[in-house]
């Protein structure tokens, strides 16, 4: 004879008192787009990509790896360099994110967005030196690494009004081939003009400003944030970021500060946040091997 089933205890949920303050407004702020992040990191957009024109070749090919989860140290196995103590940051799970090595840089892809979830470099004094009056090439392709259903085109920037705004900038770049390798669309994001050109590049200068003082290697990872709903251009629906970061690590000092910009024409160059007030906004531990505050 089978005995009785016992049952299960009826499960108690405690309501959460709504925000009373100014801080709990503000907690409220970061995890909706903490939550923009994850959900367009974690469903595929539908859209079929536009034909467009005939893209252009990528340059000479640089190493590659794929992944379709959560970022590890095995999927950047190649390209290990550019992340500090090796290690990459450790993102949610999700599909359709791909792991692209380039010369000097490193992108985790999300094929929901047609953007990069960050991109990673490593920058030092010599490297800079090297790139020093390297011409942009200004020359834009699809990268074919990626499947068509992932990627973004040439055609959904077109006419768009946005920019192709670089994650790690053409002028980090210390060689002509990785400069080439810049104007890859995995590393791009649709950007506001202006603020591209703008506070955004003063962010970017000042960086390099700053590790051209330093006394050996710095890491710095870039990256897009999504609001909830955000909007799509081209026939491939490229998402649109609301906001962009940009983190830096200078191991010799132990000194790390992240730059968070609105991705809007209003945007002003702010005071930086702290490591721990970024991985709480992005929901991705950039720097798995140092403490969060």
């Amino acid at each position: 004879m089978t005995p009785p089933r016992k049952r299960k205890p009826a499960r108690t949920s405690t309501a959460r008192p709504a925000p009373r303050s100014t801080h709990g407004f503000r907690r409220l702020f970061i995890a909706v787009f903490t939550a923009g992040v994850v959900a367009l990191q974690a469903t595929s957009c539908g859209t079929p990509p536009g034909a467009g024109p005939a893209q252009a070749r990528p340059p000479a090919a640089p190493s590659t790896s794929t992944s379709t989860s959560a970022a590890t140290t095995n999927a950047f196995a190649s390209c290990p360099q550019h992340f500090a103590g090796g290690l990459a940051p450790v993102t949610p799970a999700a599909p359709s994110l791909r792991a692209l090595c380039f010369d000097a840089f490193a992108v985790l892809h999300s094929g929901a967005t047609r953007t990069p979830v960050y991109v990673a470099e490593r920058l030092n004094r010599q490297t800079l030196q090297a790139g020093d009056g390297l011409k942009r090439t200004d020359r834009f392709y699809a990268d074919a690494r990626l499947p068509r259903g992932e990627r973004a085109e040439l055609a959904d920037y077109k006419g768009s009004g946005w920019s192709r705004g670089h994650m790690a900038p053409a002028g980090d770049m210390g060689t002509p081939e990785a400069m080439a390798q810049s104007f890859s669309l995995a590393n791009m994001v649709p950007q506001d003009p202006k603020q591209n050109g703008g506070p955004w590049a003063k962010i970017e200068q000042d960086t390099r400003r700053y590790v051209m003082r330093a006394r050996g290697d710095v890491y710095v990872i870039t990256g897009p944030v999504f609001a909830p709903g955000a909007q799509r251009i081209g026939p491939g629906g490229v998402a649109v970021p609301s906001h962009l970061f940009k983190l830096v690590f200078d191991p010799a000092t132990g000194k790390r500060w992240a730059h968070w910009q609105q991705n809007a024409p209003t945007a002003q160059v702010g005071q930086p946040i702290s490591y721990a007030e970024l991985v709480q906004r992005t929901g991705m531990q950039l720097l798995p091997g140092e403490r969060p505050d």
